[in-house]
């Protein structure tokens, strides 16, 4: 008879590699849900670092006060395609060096709603909106939640 290894040996080693898989994978796998946050948290603080930049060009040209609006205020609101956080013709008083565009319908999308007023999708169902208010130059969340505070710590 050859060595061989015996049906009960078999189903112990299936069944411990089936409760590491069940403890492993779902800590391991990133969703679509958590890359959006990731990716809005980022612009989230780029935002601010560059509402902070342009308040520290402005004290240094004597002027006192945080940037009246973070884009044109000619935008339209609530549609696809504007060019945000950044004003055209290439001002130096861009808040980021690049536009963040506007969009619809897309998961991980910024969207003009309102002067100084902005929302996030996450995904089809959560949004988030935030608020720039030029006398504190605070971007944040209105109202606050767990969502808001994923995107803004």
């Amino acid at each position: 008879m050859r060595p061989a290894f015996t049906m009960i040996e078999m189903v112990f080693v299936i069944v411990i590699l089936g409760i590491l898989a069940a403890v492993a994978i779902p800590r391991l796998a990133a969703t679509r849900t958590d890359a959006a946050i990731t990716k809005g948290a980022s612009q989230v603080s780029a935002i601010r670092s560059g509402i902070a930049l342009q308040r520290s060009l402005r004290l240094m040209q004597g002027t006192v006060g945080y940037p009246p609006n973070l884009d044109d205020v000619n935008a339209s609101y609530g549609t696809a395609g504007q060019n945000l956080f950044w004003r055209s013709g290439g001002n130096p008083e861009n808040i980021l060096e690049n536009p963040i565009l506007s969009s619809t319908g897309n998961t991980a999308a910024w969207l003009k709603t309102a002067q100084n007023t902005y929302t996030f999708r996450i995904d089809n169902t959560s949004i988030v909106t935030l608020t720039y208010t030029q006398g504190t130059g605070q971007f944040a969340c209105t109202p606050a939640g767990e969502l808001c505070n994923a995107l803004t710590q």
